[in-house]
């Protein structure tokens, strides 16, 4: 659809109000605004969700890996040579022997839940989300009895790098006197912070040998964590082991441990987007209810343009000129709106926390320590072409119905 200079002209003087026509005009500001809001508020959800998912994903397989290896038994005995064959798979980065196990921690009189990951030093230091996010003292000092916890769990317990902390396990001894619990005293070597509530608060890496020795393993593990090139193949990975160590495992990956939680994610995200979407079918709706009124009010200047030669078609494209003009502007202002705000989020959330006094981010109920947000281009261009069709598609009825309004009645009544 081509637009000449007289519709173009005769539409943005519609656009402009006068006196009485102020009413149409308010109709027409709040449209804009309301698919700026839509668009910008859609651009801001699905950047948070996308990161809120890329971030705990990361996290998530950067500590727990992206395959575990147990015993079909429960242990793994010569877990050495099984970790070596599984480690020169191609697709195999690393496979690092572990004994897991929970743990009630007790320091200063408090209690708490941990989970203890025991594991050599020199994995650990390959550990690159743990290595490189140490806040407080050394991983060099990672041996023997020295232990390595988040840094919001040496918080809590009110503790820090050369404190000790007393780990009980759940499994107690057995002695003349009866069972008893199995506890033992560990220094604290170092202090991490990886930004995901969960792992800062609970964590306690332990090295392998005294592991082994506090659950009672002498000589096995009851996991190893595998890391692979492309964590979507897992699958492929799984059937290699399977076919390169035997029976005697069971291997569970990534997707299957955190299923409903990314699927969770996934839902909330499809829900959100449709309910934001009703924004803009609302502003749309004030659009083709604002260039109705528009015609009406509009009915003797149109039967003189039709007297003056105009045509049904110049007549359309005015008032479509006129409508679309209303959704595209707004649609860019969204769309420069949302991308500002989803790249100083963290920025805006900080301000308005100092602004207001309150906390608007909990790490305990988010999980992060930072508000994320990652802009897909992809789904931007979804937003804004959505935005624009629904643009186009509300003036196309008033703009038809100017073009069928007939000259002679209009002269007669207006």
């Amino acid at each position: 659809m081509v637009f000449g200079a007289f519709e173009r002209m005769v539409a943005l003087r519609y656009l402009r109000s006068r006196r009485k026509e102020g009413f149409i005009s308010v109709i027409a500001g709040f449209s804009l605004v309301g698919i700026a809001l839509g668009v910008a508020t859609l651009i801001i959800v699905m950047s948070v969700m996308n990161g809120f998912r890329q971030e705990l994903l990361g996290r998530i397989l950067g500590v727990n890996g992206h395959l575990a290896v147990v015993g079909v038994q429960g242990d793994l005995v010569d877990y050495e040579t099984i970790a070596e064959r599984i480690s020169a798979l191609s697709s195999v980065t690393s496979a690092t022997p572990q004994v897991q196990g929970q743990v009630m921690v007790t320091a200063s009189g408090t209690a708490t839940g941990g989970l203890v990951r025991g594991m050599a030093p020199k994995d650990l230091k390959a550990r690159k989300l743990i290595a490189e996010k140490i806040v407080a003292g050394s991983l060099n000092d990672f041996t023997g009895d020295n232990v390595v916890i988040g840094e919001r769990l040496a918080r809590s317990l009110r503790l820090g790098v050369g404190d000790k902390i007393t780990l009980v396990s759940p499994n107690s001894s057995v002695t003349v006197f009866g069972s008893i619990p199995r506890l033992k005293a560990y220094t604290i070597a170092a202090l991490f912070d990886i930004g995901m509530y969960e792992y800062d608060s609970s964590f306690i890496y332990m090295t392998l040998d005294a592991a082994q020795i506090f659950f009672e393993l002498p000589e096995m593990v009851n996991t190893i964590e595998v890391f692979v090139d492309n964590p979507d193949l897992t699958n492929v990975v799984r059937r290699d082991i399977h076919n390169t160590i035997g029976t005697g495992i069971v291997t569970r990956d990534w997707q299957q441990s955190n299923a409903s939680f990314f699927n969770a994610i996934q839902v909330e995200r499809n829900v959100m987007f449709l309910i934001l979407s009703l924004i803009i079918l609302v502003a749309v709706f004030n659009i083709v209810s604002g260039q109705i009124m528009l015609v009406k009010d509009k009915g003797r200047d149109i039967a003189i343009l039709r007297t003056m030669g105009a045509t049904r078609g110049m007549i359309l494209r005015v008032f479509f000129l006129s409508g679309a003009s209303i959704g595209v502007i707004g649609t860019l202002a969204g769309f420069v709106l949302g991308l500002s705000f989803a790249e100083n989020i963290e920025t805006i959330r900080q301000w308005l926390e100092g602004l207001s006094g309150t906390n608007l981010f909990d790490a305990e109920i988010y999980f992060l320590s930072k508000l994320p947000a990652v802009v897909e281009t992809s789904e931007v261009l979804q937003v804004v072409g959505m935005a624009l069709f629904f643009s186009f598609l509300a003036p196309i009825f008033p703009a038809w119905r100017a073009a069928r309004l007939d000259p002679v009645e209009a002269i007669r009544y207006e």
